[in-house]
């Protein structure tokens, strides 16, 4: 079993700090109680194109593009990037909720004919009410599950070929049909960590996605979901979603990680924590009980660094050190079974290349990858404290999305 690596897309934007200029702005906290950022680097499709190439070059299988109000819509962008790259797989986030399933799975089937089978899907049930509610839909977090589980049901069922009839609580279906059904099927990418998300894995995904708590926690999670997909006589593989801060010598990479909590001040975390804390979902609470608000003890596992969960939402760790600490940790993660590691860093078109040319080819040593991906720059020694094709940029702010 090898390792399927996966960038990230930051269609809300990016930079160098932790800072989010888009995390606060629910439940009625100001923009004053938020450390004033400096030097965006918008989100246009210039940017991305370049982080989508670089991603495609370093060996990188896939890149997930997040979902929700502060990020560009998913299905377009990654469809326009498509256009760009040659192999590049674009997992695309989406909320099941606010898009007919009948729909959704004709979208699949044309992205898959259009991009010639580059497409993943990543479903989003969402865990933020007041998120939902702007997009129409008022079911509390356990109906939006039930929603879920029939909506996956009804997607695979009209790509079938055939006319597919389905009558349940939320959906209603007579007839339903995607006329050229997609080949290959995307594969399904899901994440949920309450009580009511456990069963919809079993029967509907093929990648069950975790955030990055410690691997005790990630093993306890995978017997779970494991066990309750055997019920269903099924097999589900797993992913896990994490960001990385990878250099040369590990002082370097948590000099990094520390410089990233220069700019935040008390206030930033306590406005961060409040918003977060009213999350109805179970994979927030953890993440935010990782580290409780404080700055101390943020390694909470080797390697595995819990400051970015201070203010932002959703992925709320890092993997810190040397090259090899980083493989180390990957390398451990994929013993429990983990095989798609969907990764991240600030800012994004960096770290691609500092993972890429430092973790990368330590991977494949281990035999964790097929082959060691071909790069231009070969052999180009670094320069400036910096991946020698690393490009110049000046400070920029924080990716949206998750």
């Amino acid at each position: 079993m090898t390792v399927h690596l996966n960038w990230f897309l930051p269609t809300g934007g990016d930079g160098r700090t932790l800072v989010d200029r888009h995390a606060y702005t629910d439940g009625g906290i100001t923009r004053s109680r938020v450390t004033p950022v400096s030097g965006v680097r918008a989100p246009d499709i210039d940017y991305l194109i370049q982080i989508a190439k670089a991603a495609e070059q370093l060996g990188f299988e896939a890149v997930l593009t997040p979902t929700g109000t502060w990020c560009e819509d998913a299905w377009l962008t990654t469809v326009a990037l498509a256009q760009h790259t040659e192999r590049l797989k674009f997992l695309v986030a989406f909320r099941p909720g606010v898009i007919s399933p009948v729909l959704a799975a004709q979208m699949a089937a044309t992205y898959q004919r259009i991009t010639r089978g580059r497409l993943l899907l990543n479903v989003v049930t969402g865990g933020d009410s007041t998120e939902q509610r702007r997009f129409g839909d008022h079911l509390d977090h356990d109906r939006r599950y039930s929603r879920t589980d029939e909506f996956l049901s009804v997607v695979r069922g009209v790509w079938g070929g055939k006319p597919f009839d389905f009558h349940g609580e939320h959906y209603d279906v007579e007839g339903g049909l995607t006329a050229l059904p997609p080949d290959p099927l995307p594969e399904i990418f899901f994440g949920g960590s309450s009580a009511a998300a456990g069963p919809v894995a079993a029967r509907h995904t093929d990648v069950y996605l975790t955030w990055g708590e410690p691997p005790e926690q990630v093993k306890q999670k995978i017997d779970w979901i494991r066990g309750l997909a055997e019920e269903q006589g099924r097999t589900v593989r797993f992913g896990i979603r994490l960001h990385t801060i990878s250099r040369d010598s590990a002082a370097e990479a948590w000099a990094t990680a520390n410089r990233l909590l220069d700019d935040l001040n008390p206030d930033t975390v306590a406005a961060a924590q409040q918003a977060l804390g009213r999350s109805e979902s179970v994979g927030q609470q953890r993440m935010l009980a990782l580290h409780g608000g404080s700055r101390d003890d943020l390694e909470i596992s080797p390697n595995l660094w819990a400051g970015v969960g201070l203010v932002r939402g959703g992925a709320g760790t890092a993997l810190v050190g040397s090259h090899a600490d980083v493989a180390d940790r990957i390398e451990e993660y994929h013993a429990l079974g983990v095989e798609h590691f969907v990764l991240s860093g600030y800012p994004h078109l960096e770290e691609a290349y500092w993972f890429g040319e430092g973790v990368i080819p330590d991977l494949a040593a281990r035999g964790l990858l097929p082959r060691i991906p071909a790069s231009q720059l070969a052999g180009v020694p670094a320069a400036n404290g910096r991946p020698a094709s690393a490009p110049g940029g000046a400070p920029l702010l924080v990716a949206g999305g998750r």
